[in-house]
């Protein structure tokens, strides 16, 4: 059960990393440049909508069943839901403070940590709880079809042999680490943002 859950932490983490770089650069230029915003939210749309199944289903037919695979499927369900909400929060940002920033030459790097990553902070951290969550469910599905170990893997076979305990013994073990994730890391980054710990 532990090299189990292991596996499956790792590439929650991984998953999890990788969407949340990706969508928020996204997500802040679509929301900072009009152009951009136009090319690439057709796209956007689609992405929204194609069931994550099919996702999966894809990435496995195209780069086989491999870690990757897993890996990309995982992300390519979550980056958008990412950009959607980091958009909207670029969309609403300040413009007074971006012309100050202008006028005492700031760098871009220092205004995105002094203007944009302040007021951008509920977005990020609204959707990174809620990406946790999603990825948590993605991942063991992709274990389930398409991996030889991982949680999902492990779910799978329990259900064949209808073993309810262990599929609630792992149901516990997901609601324990989730809690610790939330006690352990969100909500000390919030007591520190609110604090005014966060410093360019």
């Amino acid at each position: 059960m532990l090299l189990n859950l292991w596996v499956t932490l790792k590439r929650v983490a991984v998953s999890f990393v990788i969407s949340m770089l990706l969508g928020v650069l996204i997500g802040v230029l679509m929301g900072t440049y009009t152009r951009f915003n136009k090319l690439t939210d057709t796209a956007l749309i689609i992405a929204l909508n194609v069931p994550a199944l099919v996702t999966i289903l894809l990435c496995y037919i195209w780069f086989g069943l491999v870690e990757s695979a897993a890996i990309a499927a995982v992300v390519l369900n979550k980056v958008p839901t990412v950009v959607v909400m980091i958009r909207e929060g670029a969309r609403v940002v300040d413009s007074d403070l971006l012309a100050v920033a202008k006028v005492y030459r700031l760098s871009p790097w220092r205004t995105f940590l002094k203007v944009f990553l302040p007021q951008l902070y509920p977005f990020i951290m609204a959707s990174a709880r809620s990406g946790l969550s999603l990825i948590w469910k993605i991942v063991l599905v992709v274990e389930l079809l398409g991996r030889s170990d991982g949680v999902g893997f492990a779910l799978n076979t329990q259900f064949q042999y209808f073993d309810i305990t262990g599929i609630l013994a792992y149901t516990c073990a997901f609601i324990s680490i989730i809690l610790c994730v939330e006690a352990v890391v969100f909500r000390p980054i919030d007591k520190l943002i609110a604090r005014g710990g966060v410093r360019g």
